[in-house]
């Protein structure tokens, strides 16, 4: 009866609205309309079944961006990111707090010592917890010293290892605010001009990097940045999380350049430092025979010992991003990576979508042999002996072992452990040679240490 009451008095008001439709504006009408529908249809339905109470009273958790037409809205979330990270940022340990940390470890260690090692048992931690204030709260747990501990018979830790781990982990939090103040749209990533922004204004602070011109500038900051984007982003969606630049090895190679002191050999290793961005550099203007700015396919036939097959390189200018049938010096850095890193699975994924010639998703007899051929064109070239094709493509399968006798994926490359070997088979008569001659270059290596143990000996 009560629900029958409710649907007439539901009808009855909005015969009422529609009797006085024509005296009032429509528009106006039909909001009222639409305002007492609700209200009494909301009172007649009740609650639902299974609603719990608490759907009323949770807050809203998703807020849409601002559009790019909404300056306003732009701004105030800038402003308040940057509130926030500052906020983040006062809450980290500054020098004099890590002194005073230092302080209250070195006074509450617990003896003996282990050689030169200071260790500290867990009820002196906690005295050291208690003492050093709330900042230092989440580096004094029983997670964090059980992590630490290792084989000491009294169940202790190394002083020193806890705080280096203190250490690292205020400054992974300091980096991690300094990233974010260039993601641009709060998301947690990276684009290629955030990233870009940052390692220029980076240049500055880095001694190592004192000695480069400003006019190099964009060149290093181009060579910096593609080597964080060629491994930590190869599906080339032009972003790279923040997480991931903290969690690789690159972010600390880039800082390594603080050290005053570094030596030659670390410099000429380190991808991010002068000397190794002068060479690549150096290298792509040796190559630019007509001083044009760009490669040709010729020019870049000249890359290394100049060895690389006509095959690969047509594959590479097919593939990789050119302007007018010619590379930019960033195309040109990717290439780089890739040669010299052939081992890494990135650099694999490179050569992979070359050597991919039919675009089937995994290299088969064809496509071995498609560049193999011109390896063998090469060996005659050079006056050797060409190599039966068959024999080679029974290597390569017995090297990689793929999981479809006939087919070989991405996949079966990086699990084989052998993809550089694969690799440098198919598109460098050098490697080609040098995969030949292994067991030739393994008895010299075999002798010459063998002499050398002898020089030794006297």
């Amino acid at each position: 009866m009560a629900a029958g009451h409710r649907t007439d008095e539901l009808k009855a008001t909005l015969k009422k609205y529609n009797n006085n439709a024509e005296k009032k504006d429509p528009e106006k009408q039909k909001a009222e309309e639409v305002e007492v529908f609700t209200k009494l249809y909301t009172e007649m339905r009740g609650p639902k079944e299974n609603e719990d109470q608490s759907y009323d009273v949770i807050p809203k958790f998703y807020f849409k961006l601002p559009g790019e037409d909404e300056i306003l809205l732009q701004k105030l979330r800038e402003e308040s990111r940057a509130v926030f990270l500052q906020r983040r940022s006062r809450e980290l340990l500054d020098n004099e707090e890590l002194q005073n940390l230092w302080f209250l470890l070195d006074k509450h260690h617990t003896p003996p010592m282990v050689g030169e090692d200071q260790m500290i048992n867990y009820e002196d931690f906690l005295k050291v917890a208690g003492a050093s204030g709330p900042k230092c709260k989440p580096f004094f747990s029983a997670t964090v010293f059980s992590k630490l501990l290792q084989n000491d018979p009294y169940g202790r830790i190394s002083i020193m290892h806890f705080f280096n781990y203190v250490m690292r982990k205020v400054w992974l939090h300091q980096t991690r605010i300094g990233l974010s103040l260039y993601d641009v749209d709060g998301k947690g990533y990276l684009k290629e001009s955030d990233l870009e922004n940052y390692i220029l204004e980076l240049i500055p602070t880095l001694p190592q990097l004192d000695g480069l011109e400003k006019s190099f500038y964009s060149f290093y900051v181009c060579t910096a940045v593609r080597k964080f984007f060629f491994f930590l982003d190869p599906m080339r969606t032009g972003k790279i999380k923040i997480q991931d630049i903290l969690a690789c090895s690159f972010l600390d190679d880039l800082l390594e350049l603080r050290d005053e002191e570094l030596p030659k050999d670390a410099q000429e290793s380190n991808w991010f430092s002068a000397p190794s961005a002068l060479r690549v550099y150096g290298q792509y203007l040796n190559l630019d025979k007509d001083h044009n700015g760009m490669l040709s396919k010729e020019e870049l036939s000249k890359y290394g010992t100049n060895t690389l097959t006509d095959v690969f390189l047509d594959r590479v200018f097919q593939e990789c991003l050119t302007y007018d049938g010619e590379m930019d010096y960033k195309t040109y850095l990717d290439f780089v990576l890739a040669m010299e890193n052939r081992k890494e699975p990135q650099s694999l994924q490179y050569f992979f979508r070359l050597l991919d010639v039919q675009k089937r998703g995994y290299l088969n007899v064809f496509a071995l042999n498609f560049f193999f051929r011109a390896i063998q064109v090469q060996m005659q070239q050079h006056g050797q002996e060409p190599v039966s094709f068959a024999d080679v493509k029974d290597e390569i399968f017995d090297m990689v072992r793929p999981a479809d006798p006939l087919h070989i994926t991405l996949q079966d490359l990086i699990l084989s452990n052998h993809g550089e070997t694969v690799v440098s088979i198919l598109i460098d008569l050098n490697g080609f040679w040098t995969y030949e001659n292994r067991e030739v270059f393994m008895a010299e290596n075999n002798n010459s240490e063998v002499a050398h143990e002898d020089h030794g000996e006297f």
